[in-house]
């Protein structure tokens, strides 16, 4: 279906990150958009505010008459929903054009040049301090996130003159393979979505293929010792990076009372004496692959400079909710073991002195029975835990596994602790943290604010 057809949008699944951004597109262009999600949320109150229609239940009779035209509805779906759900079977059985959110941005990327971040974790932070760098350049770009911006207020850019578009390359569901990148990060392989893939080996070779799709004369910009192989065309030029080693990477780090500085070391053009807005030591890692992909397409040194000392982070990833010299308060979206080692490692290179505690919602049974050990090891650098039952999301619960596996298997010398999710808010009221962070992808992010609220009323 051509663009100049269509006169509506439905979304199946509407209140997802991603599925947001897309539907923001459509609404920015002046079309009728409308939808389903499973249940409301402050992202699905927004999009209602911009103009969307969404309704909370299955049912056919909620599709509005503008959007049951096979001829000018274009309806997009998350694959989180079921493939029985009754409005997406109408659709389908319809004759309606029906498409995945990456398919959508895989056209994107066909009509734009796409910058693209791809990984199993940083993906996020890494395409939205790129998005934010290149927004505030001389450049300017389209950005569709897989997080909401502090400096935006949202997950999405749309530039009227920009021939860019930043994209999160999501390789959950292989729906990066939809996208045709002009230049690509992979910020990391290690295996995720098992449930999915099955192997590590048709993980890593998942990502082989990603790397096919880079359009010619473009770029991949790849963190060193990742164990897959890039398989490029002989016109895509390969590049390095990381913090300390690479084509592009970091210089003369200083990490000191709060803040971060170092300088940028690039085979274009060395920029010296970057400040980190957002002074987590994981977001140097992160901000040289950002530079290193707005740098490739012209950002200049002072625009560089400039984007990472404005930059203010994503909600929910290394997210300071409170800080001071009582109390610390973080909330990070991270759910793979090697996420939660970044972050854990980040808190203890920022807060050497002060008690750690973490309460961890794990996400996914699968996750948790594939991954168990290397979550308890990497929570086991934090001075306590505490543990929230498994969050289920698509996920029916497996026999035998629950979070009991990650504490039974944390290091000696942890504090740790099992608790039910109802029951948070009245531990933080009985007890009195020092730095406390909030981990996981689930719903337990719910009960951030009112964290915050019970702590500031210790000071």
């Amino acid at each position: 279906m051509e663009l100049k057809d269509i006169k509506s949008v439905y979304f199946v699944g509407a209140g997802g990150i991603g599925m947001s951004a897309i539907a923001r597109y459509f609404i920015r262009r002046g079309l009728v958009v409308a939808g389903y999600d499973k249940t409301p949320s402050e992202l699905t109150r927004q999009l209602e505010r911009e103009g969307m229609l969404i309704h909370y239940e299955e049912n056919l009779d909620e599709i509005p008459h503008v959007c049951r035209d096979p001829k000018s509805c274009l309806v997009i779906y998350t694959p989180a929903i079921p493939q029985e759900h009754k409005e997406l079977c109408y659709f389908r059985e319809g004759g309606f054009t029906v498409e995945k959110r990456a398919q959508v941005l895989g056209t994107l990327t066909r009509a734009h040049k796409g910058l693209c971040v791809a990984g199993t974790h940083g993906k996020t932070t890494t395409s939205t301090m790129c998005a934010h760098i290149m927004h505030q350049s001389h450049l300017d770009c389209n950005a569709f996130l897989g997080g909401i911006s502090k400096n935006l207020g949202s997950n999405y850019i749309l530039s009227d003159h920009s021939d860019f578009v930043v994209i999160e390359a999501d390789e959950f569901d292989r729906s990066f393979h939809w996208l045709r990148p002009w230049m690509s990060v992979i910020t990391a392989t290690d295996p995720d979505h098992l449930d999915i893939y099955g192997t590590k080996e048709a993980y890593l070779e998942s990502f082989r293929h990603y790397t096919t799709l880079i359009q010619p004369g473009g770029a991949l910009i790849i963190h060193t010792g990742l164990e897959m192989k890039a398989d490029v065309g002989p016109d895509v030029r390969v590049y390095t990076y990381s913090r300390d080693e690479g084509d592009f990477h970091a210089e003369n780090i200083v990490i000191d009372n709060g803040e971060i500085t170092f300088d940028f070391v690039s085979p274009i053009e060395t920029v010296r004496g970057i400040e980190l807005g957002q002074p987590v030591p994981i977001n140097i890692d992160n901000g040289v692959a950002a530079m290193a992909l707005a740098q490739l397409n012209g950002c200049t040194a002072e625009e560089l400079k400039y984007g990472m000392k404005t930059y203010k982070g994503v909600e929910r990833r290394f997210d300071f909710k409170l800080k001071n010299d009582k109390h610390v308060l973080l909330s990070d979206y991270a759910h793979h073991p090697k996420e939660i080692l970044q972050s854990a490692r980040s808190i203890r290179e920022l807060y050497k002195h002060r008690k750690v505690t973490a309460i961890f919602q794990p996400h996914l049974y699968t996750r948790t029975r594939d991954f168990y050990k290397e979550f308890a090891d990497a929570l086991s650098l934090l001075d306590e835990v505490i543990l929230c039952d498994i969050y289920p999301a698509r996920e029916h619960p497996i026999p035998g596994v629950t979070s009991k596996l990650i504490y039974d298997n944390l290091k000696p010398g942890v504090e740790k602790s099992m608790i039910h999710k109802e029951d948070v808010l009245s531990l933080v009221k009985s007890r009195d943290f020092d730095v406390l962070v909030v981990l996981g992808a689930g719903d337990l992010d719910n009960y951030v604010p009112e964290i915050a609220k019970i702590l500031e009323c210790k000071e």
